[in-house]
């Protein structure tokens, strides 16, 4: 979800465009490497030409042929060749740390200092794989000797820094950021640096203070603001806060409250991420219809549809917007939340003639054709979603529950569940791969509740999605005390989705059995805050 709302950021007036890197198969590079086949095939001993492939290779991100290719280049190098083999060991040390193999970058590291022991780039790559391997005094004198090397030098410093918060020293540790500040205190790079540093420390809101400071520098710094981001993920509260603060200093910063609306937004604090969408339309901060469409998304998540529809209608009517295919897609939830599924369907084709490879668009078409009866249409778009978005498993528990419940296909059901479970794309302790439901609807039972039971004892619910699964879970598992029991935790840690708690029907994943436990009534009004004022 995360990822959706920093491509929002992006599309705000104070970002520039991200700009795509070509894969290995754009024509250049392709003709490219044809040289360098060429060139092997004639010589299979061009020493030069393996590491010249291996560097292409490895810039790529294709780092076991970049392996194969740095290793024959080594192979062939001559030992008199001490340039280029000091490139090489630092080359393949590169792709080693980039592959988690540190031992071995740290082998070729110790390889290429001995070719050059004046190399500053060997010496700090040698400091930072010793930290990674916990050979905190090794790194420590490495970066001692960057020191020596250059008086001046921020990574020296900051190796310094890391390596007093691993022996407990952080006073010295503080010492050495404030040292690393003074060296340039208009470099935002510098801040971003020292927010890492102080997360290691624990000093959460110092470390967002950085990362803010870095930002009103340069509003442009698409690491800090994804650090940012990525910093209320773990840490909602001191994020919020820091901002809360900024926002304090310089209130018509559109920047800041838009960045704080967006992480409410991607953790469920829909209310207050609408006063500050809000704030930002009537100060006239920004003229942006992404804005209104972000309320609109707000609103249906917080069961006010004629709102939601209101404003996603406006931002259709404004010059541009019906070239995007999000916009139809949140209508099209719209109209089915409010039973229009015929407009609904209108909606997500629309979505689809923008973006015909959305699985998204083409799942939620299949539910608004199923919400008006029509099966067998639904099964062909969802089918199709699943194929365009194999390695989505909710894709795969759609289709299983379309098969089971409106088909009474309970087989191809399970085989739909078990093709959800060898999806490997997440880890066993994220909620998000499903993986319990799946074995729930197939009948292991033991394995399910060990899932389940995992995940609620081992991962942090910062913003009580985790708990709100745990409550479809057990749901559907039959045991509503724990159902009940999760759905308080989740609404207490300000999970404000009212159309997961009410509407959402789909999947069997949802709380659709304890709705008519008063209980579950109970805990709803009880928590009524977190959906309206």
């Amino acid at each position: 979800m995360l990822k959706k709302f920093i491509i929002a950021l992006a599309a705000c007036a104070f970002l520039t465009p991200a700009v795509a890197q070509k894969g290995i198969d754009n024509p250049v590079t392709k003709a490219v490497l044809g040289v360098y086949d060429r060139q092997l095939k004639a010589d299979p001993n061009d020493f030069n030409t393996w590491f010249r492939r291996a560097n292409e290779y490895y810039r790529h991100n294709e780092y076991i042929r970049a392996l194969a290719d740095i290793n024959e280049a080594l192979r062939c190098t001559p030992a008199s060749d001490k340039d280029l083999r000091f490139q090489e060991y630092m080359l393949r040390a590169g792709i080693y740390n980039q592959t988690g193999r540190h031992q071995e970058a740290l082998a070729d590291l110790n390889s290429a200092v001995m070719l050059d022991g004046s190399s500053y780039h060997a010496i700090y790559q040698r400091a930072n794989t010793q930290f990674e391997l916990g050979m905190y005094s090794e790194a420590k004198t490495d970066y001692q000797r960057l020191q020596r090397l250059n008086s001046r030098s921020l990574e020296s410093i900051l190796g310094l820094a890391r390596v007093a918060v691993k022996e407990n020293n952080l006073g010295l540790a503080g010492d050495y950021l404030e040292q690393a500040v003074s060296l340039d205190v208009n470099n935002p790079e510098i801040y971003i640096r020292r927010a890492s540093v102080r997360k290691m420390m624990g000093d959460h809101n110092g470390a967002v203070e950085d990362l803010i400071v870095a930002l009103s520098i340069d509003s442009k710094n698409n690491k800090a603001l994804e650090a940012l981001v990525d910093y209320g993920n773990t840490n909602y509260v001191a994020t919020i806060n820091g901002l809360t603060n900024a926002i304090r200093q310089a209130p018509n910063v559109g920047m800041f409250r838009y960045i704080r609306a967006v992480i409410a937004q991607a953790h469920y604090n829909y209310l207050s991420a609408i006063d500050d969408y809000r704030y930002i339309i009537d100060n006239r901060l920004y003229n942006y219809p992404g804005l209104n469409a972000s309320i609109a998304e707000c609103e249906f998540h917080l069961g006010h549809f004629d709102e939601a529809l209101d404003e996603i209608n406006y931002v259709l009517g404004t010059p541009g917007a019906t070239n995007n295919s999000n916009y139809f897609l949140l209508k099209s939830k719209i109209l089915r939340a409010t039973g229009r599924n015929a407009e609904a369907v209108e909606a997500a084709a629309m979505a689809l003639a923008i973006s015909p490879n959305s699985a998204e668009a083409l799942s939620q078409m299949g539910l608004s054709y199923l919400s008006d009866g029509k099966v067998k249409e639904a099964v062909n778009l969802c089918n199709e979603a699943s194929m365009t978005e194999s390695s989505d498993p909710y894709q795969y528990m759609l289709r299983a529950w379309i098969q089971n419940d409106y088909l009474d296909n309970s087989q191809l059901a399970t085989n739909l569940y078990d093709q959800a479970l060898d999806i490997d794309v997440y880890d066993l302790d994220n909620i998000r791969s499903l993986r319990g439901f799946a074995l729930l609807f197939t009948d292991r039972m033991p394995q399910a509740e060990a899932w389940i039971n995992n995940i609620l004892t081992n991962v942090p619910d910062n913003d009580g999605y985790i708990n709100y699964l745990a409550a479809c879970y057990y749901a559907h598992a039959g045991n509503h005390d724990l159902a009940l029991a999760c759905t308080e935790k989740s609404l207490k840690a300000g999970y404000a989705n009212l159309y997961d708690w009410m509407n959402n029907n789909d999947a069997r994943i949802n709380v659709a059995p304890i709705r008519d436990d008063l209980r579950f009534l109970q805990l709803i009004n009880r928590y009524t805050g977190l959906f309206s004022k």
